[in-house]
């Protein structure tokens, strides 16, 4: 799939996020296809999600790019790995108080890390220190 330019600092809700993750996951959706997954998690009106959708487009984060009748398929303007930093920063800054320190504290402190989750970040900070070297 092609993934014209977009603002990746362009900002996002939740929820937009939520329904923009769907797209990222079927490469392609309708509006009532994406409600139904929506819907699984969370209990919104289809009119809410179309909502989502219209915002969604006319900020550039998705596209349509098909017509079947009167369904519009739509897909991602841009891959998740583009909009993952911003997405991250605007989350780091919200929660965080723009410090990342206070994200990997909390990861270390607060989540269920497995051996293979340290030993990996063992790696990317060995790795890290290499490439500063």
């Amino acid at each position: 799939m092609n993934f014209i330019t977009t603002n990746v600092d362009m900002k996002l809700s939740d929820f937009e996020t939520e329904v923009l993750q769907v797209f990222w996951q079927h490469k392609q959706a309708s509006a009532p296809q994406v409600h139904k997954v929506i819907l699984k998690s969370k209990d919104v009106t289809y009119s809410t999600v179309k909502t989502i959708i219209d915002r969604l487009e006319n900020k550039g984060a998705i596209q349509r790019i098909a017509q079947q009748g009167r369904t519009i398929l739509y897909a991602a303007s841009a891959s998740a790995n583009s909009m993952r930093k911003p997405l991250l920063d605007s989350f780091i800054n919200k929660v965080f108080g723009g410090n990342s320190r206070l994200l990997m504290n909390h990861l270390i402190d607060n989540e269920n890390l497995s051996q293979e989750d340290l030993a990996y970040l063992k790696d990317v900070i060995n790795q890290d220190d290499k490439e500063t070297s």
